[in-house]
């Protein structure tokens, strides 16, 4: 039976990620009722990544030090390069990475039904029915178009922003600080999208004393500061790939908390959808942990030569002082005769 302490070290990871889609849900929830309340897209996000920087970098400085590298035009030229090498160890002709492939699948295709297919509504006593009504013109249906078509290339983006992350921790294994150079560098991109589409509306900048303080607070935080952070520790042992399957459990997340903290309708496809991720993700588990049996039985079968060429190498040497004592004997016996 295996020790607690090593399933604990091995379930790390899958508790990371799952912490981690709890953290995004959060954010989309609490973004969600400030935007509903007023606050600009575009200064949220500036906010976000200025708080997240200025929170993340000084623990990056003090606790990182002595591990962190040096960022070097040759670190950059592999962030560009290597984007879409050493992801995820696939071999179509083992039954385990068919599961993860199909898995894959079926998550993704659960995301877009959740995404793109309603059907009938769920009477919850709690949710405002009142919202519907406004939801079936035709404007709200080109917004959801225009909707569907922005998640699509977040998603795309996000990928490859995945991707990027996994081969840069790969050469500059400093996770906080990888994390504050991200914020650094999102907060003036956002700043100079954000001053040339709302520099002159000083109202748009403005926070108060609720949701509209509170989502820069968190998303900058937690979301991009601590997410970011969990986001990198765990690709760095287990592979973007491992880290963007759990992604769509954020949508389940996200419907339940929306539910009841915003009051917004709940359509049976979202339902229908939420199973299909779920079954995606335990086909995507399943063979993760068929994978982590065959290594370590491959490894068990290499263990015994490697025990006999160690028996070989590991005889017992004669020593200087046995080998001069041989020798004198050599030359007894042939005085002798």
């Amino acid at each position: 039976m295996e020790h607690p302490a090593g399933m604990l070290s091995q379930a790390k990871p899958y508790i990371a990620v799952i912490l981690q889609q709890f953290i995004t849900a959060g954010m989309v929830v609490i973004s969600k009722f400030a935007l509903n309340q007023g606050l600009n897209q575009h200064v949220l996000v500036v906010y976000r990544y200025t708080i997240a920087t200025v929170v993340v970098a000084p623990f990056a400085f003090v606790f990182e030090r002595k591990v962190r590298p040096k960022m070097t035009w040759s670190i950059f030229g592999k962030v560009v390069l290597l984007g879409l090498l050493e992801l995820e160890k696939v071999d179509v002709r083992q039954l385990s990475s068919q599961a993860k492939i199909l898995g894959t699948v079926v998550a993704v295709g659960g995301a877009m039904i959740m995404t793109l297919v309603r059907g009938p509504i769920l009477n919850l006593p709690w949710t405002n029915h009142n919202l519907h009504d406004h939801s079936s013109t035709t404007a709200n249906q080109q917004d959801l178009l225009k909707g569907s078509l922005m998640i699509t290339i977040g998603c795309i983006l996000w990928s490859v922003f995945n991707v990027l992350q996994a081969i840069t921790v790969k050469v500059y294994p400093a996770q906080l600080s990888l994390t504050a150079l991200i914020c650094f560098t999102g907060a003036i991109q956002a700043s100079v999208i954000a001053f040339s589409m709302e520099g002159h509306k000083p109202a748009a900048w403005s926070l108060h004393l609720d949701s509209t303080l509170l989502a820069p607070l968190y998303s900058g935080i937690m979301s991009s500061g601590v997410s970011y952070t969990i986001q990198a520790t765990v690709m760095k042992t287990k592979g973007p790939v491992f880290a963007s399957t759990f992604s769509p459990l954020s949508m389940i997340i996200v419907a339940i908390i929306s539910s009841f903290a915003l009051s917004e309708i709940l359509y049976f496809g979202r339902v229908i959808g939420a199973a299909v991720i779920i079954t995606g993700l335990y086909l995507v588990l399943w063979g993760k942990i068929k994978d982590q049996a065959l290594y370590k039985l491959d490894s068990e079968k290499m263990a015994p030569s490697d025990q006999k060429l160690t028996a070989i190498t590991d005889k017992p040497k004669t020593s200087d002082k046995e080998l001069e004592v041989d020798l004198a004997r050599i030359k007894t016996v042939d005085d002798s005769v």
